[in-house]
């Protein structure tokens, strides 16, 4: 029968389930299976599962609940194996895998960082910085300027936009380094120009917002930056 994996620990680790609901409508009962020095947070598979709000928070308050008892692997929403014997399997088999990252992982949280710049405010930036740019914007706003020169002028926008949002997300990712024990950057969607998730000891966690804090301070209205945690290390497993 299919289950439905939530994360992995150690043999040892206290596995609190008690309380807990699991994914599905109506919620499935959660248990554990283990093999060798593993073992992990399982249910059965329900009928129709989809990423409804629900589902998603009874799958996050699975990994919260277990975190606080000692490191995991949080495995992503939506993880599932044939059965219990397939899981059992993988536990034996990725064994020292799993148990390495599960010694990085000790102690540790996530916090996923955001970064948007907002569109005029970078246009002005531009426009001040840039004197080719200047001179192509003052002739087109002026009358004078062909089809062409609004072509040159958005590929050249594009071009400082991207040279100037580089430098800043350069930036900000080096002023959180220093409390920060790794790093993994997925590719920013909408109008971000900077998608990173952060691997944060809890003795850092902290000094890591008050971080963000100030850089927002600096950054103004201009820039907008988002910063969310602490999550479970999804990202580093």
């Amino acid at each position: 029968m299919p289950v439905y994996v939530y994360s992995i620990a150690l043999k040892d680790h206290p596995m609190r389930l008690d309380g807990l609901s699991g994914v599905g409508d109506p919620p499935v009962v959660l248990r554990t299976v283990s093999a060798g020095g593993l073992r992990a947070a399982i249910s059965d598979m329900p009928e129709h599962l989809r990423a409804r709000r629900r589902d998603v928070l009874a799958h996050q308050e699975v990994q919260e609940r277990l975190m606080a008892d000692g490191a995991v692997l949080p495995l992503r929403f939506g993880m599932t194996a044939e059965d219990e014997e397939a899981v059992q399997t993988a536990l034996v088999a990725r064994a020292a895998e799993y148990e390495e990252r599960l010694r990085v992982l000790e102690g540790t949280t996530e916090y996923n960082l955001k970064c948007t710049w907002q569109e005029e405010a970078l246009l002005r930036r531009i426009l001040l910085e840039c004197a080719e740019a200047r001179e192509l914007n003052t002739a087109i706003r002026g009358g004078s300027g062909s089809p062409q020169m609004s072509l040159a002028l958005g590929e050249l926008v594009a071009q400082e936009a991207g040279v100037r949002e580089e430098a800043l997300a350069k930036g900000i990712v080096e002023a959180f380094h220093p409390y920060v024990c790794d790093e993994i950057f997925s590719t920013p969607g909408g109008q971000d120009f900077l998608s990173v998730s952060f691997l944060v000891q809890a003795d850092k966690e902290e000094m890591l917002r008050a971080t963000g804090i100030s850089l927002a301070n600096q950054l103004g209205e201009d820039c907008e930056i988002r910063l969310r945690g602490p999550l479970p290390p999804y990202s580093f497993v």
